[in-house]
């Protein structure tokens, strides 16, 4: 299993791009908000996930492990494959897709391609218990009508690195001061 990659983003094209690590070009599909953030060039961390399929082998890759997680929970979701999910987190942040789930804003969900009404109230369904506590409450944009995106949270990110499933760390943050730098957010989820 191939948990991530670290190297030069050496082609971008449709929704993919192409990592150089160490001489060996990795084709990596990747959503929409992470897409739009990278430039040729650039050396970036993606975390990967890869599907092995009879026909074929593709890598779908993350810019932060939350991304990853929830990608995850996405395709558990019956009738909800790879492609969709990317889709579903091409809407908008990592953390406003979670959100939306929480929230059980199907209509958010439904506006990914490939995604129709009754595939998004069963990603409600079967997601909502597993994401965690919504972190603002109310409907959900796509990510071209929001002025600001929401930057990944550093801190959840870390937590689920240590093994805490997203549901739990999002709870355990929830009572944390965003203000606070990283560390000192994680100790106090830790302690909590």
């Amino acid at each position: 299993m191939i948990a991530h990659l670290k190297g030069t983003v050496e082609e971008k094209f449709g929704n993919s791009l192409i990592l150089d690590v160490n001489g060996v070009g990795y084709e990596i599909m990747v959503p929409a908000s992470d897409f739009e953030g990278i430039s040729l060039g650039e050396e970036r961390k993606f975390y990967t996930y890869h599907q092995v399929r009879e026909n074929a082998e593709e890598l779908y890759g993350f810019s932060s492990l939350t991304a990853k997680k929830i990608f995850e929970l996405l395709v558990s979701v019956q009738g909800i494959g790879p492609k969709a999910a990317i889709a579903i987190l091409s809407l908008a942040e990592a953390e406003e897709v979670r959100n939306a789930i929480a929230n059980a804003d199907a209509g958010f969900i439904a506006k990914a391609s490939g995604v129709g009404k009754k595939s998004a109230e069963r990603v409600i369904v079967d997601l909502r218990d597993k994401v965690g506590i919504p972190s603002r409450y109310g409907t959900t944009e796509v990510a071209g009508d929001v002025d600001g995106a929401s930057e990944p949270d550093e801190a959840l990110d870390a937590l689920i690195a240590l093994g805490f499933p997203l549901k739990e760390a999002t709870a355990a943050l929830e009572k944390v001061d965003k203000t606070l730098p990283v560390e000192e957010r994680i100790k106090l989820a830790l302690k909590s």
